[in-house]
C-alpha cells in the first residue's frame, strides 16, 4: 500500500503520513550518534562512526565517510545520517558563509547561516519533485554578538 503514497513528498497517504519524511528520519536513526557540549570556554562535538561491515575497508578510495567539518572559520557541524546528503549541505553551507563574507567583510552570523541552511531543508521537504534530506547536522560556533 505505501507504494503508491511513497514517490512524492507531497503526497499524504489515507493515514496522513509521509512517507519520503519517514524514509529520511529512518536513515538519520540509522546512523552513528552525534552530539554537543557547551563549555565555559567553548563547545565539544562528539560523533560516533558506525562501521556497517567488518568486511569494508575505510581506507579504500570513496569510502570517506567524514562525521565533522569545518564550515567556516567560526563554525563546524557534526552530521548523521547519509553521506552524500550531508556533503551537499556543507558545500551549500561554505557558499551561503563565503557570500556574506564576500558582501560584508564579517564572518556571518551563526544564527543566520543555520536558518539559511535550514530553510534550504525544509525546501525540500515542501515542495514536490525533491526528496527530503536523510540528515541531521548539529553545529558549532561562536559569534561576537552571542559568543558560542
Amino acid at each position: 500500500m505505501a507504494r503508491r503514497y511513497d514517490s512524492r513528498t507531497t503526497i499524504f497517504s489515507p493515514e496522513g503520513r509521509l512517507y519520503q519524511v519517514e524514509y529520511a528520519m529512518e536513515a538519520i536513526s540509522n546512523a552513528g550518534a552525534a552530539i554537543g557540549m557547551l563549555c565555559t570556554d567553548g563547545v565539544v562535538l562528539v560523533a560516533e562512526k558506525k562501521i556497517t561491515s567488518k568486511l569494508l575497508d575505510t581506507k579504500a578510495v570513496g569510502v570517506r565517510r567524514e562525521k565533522m567539518y569545518k564550515l567556516d572559520d567560526h563554525l563546524a557541524c557534526a552530521v548523521a545520517g547519509i553521506t552524500a546528503d550531508a556533503n551537499i549541505l556543507i558545500n551549500t553551507c561554505r557558499q551561503t558563509a563565503q557570500r556574506y563574507y564576500f558582501a560584508y567583510q564579517e564572518p556571518m552570523p551563526v544564527e543566520q547561516l543555520v536558518r539559511a541552511l535550514c530553510d534550504t531543508k525544509q525546501g525540500y521537504t515542501q515542495f514536490g519533485g525533491q526528496r527530503p534530506f536523510g540528515v541531521s547536522l548539529l553545529y558549532a560556533g561562536w559569534d561576537e554578538h552571542y559568543g558560542f
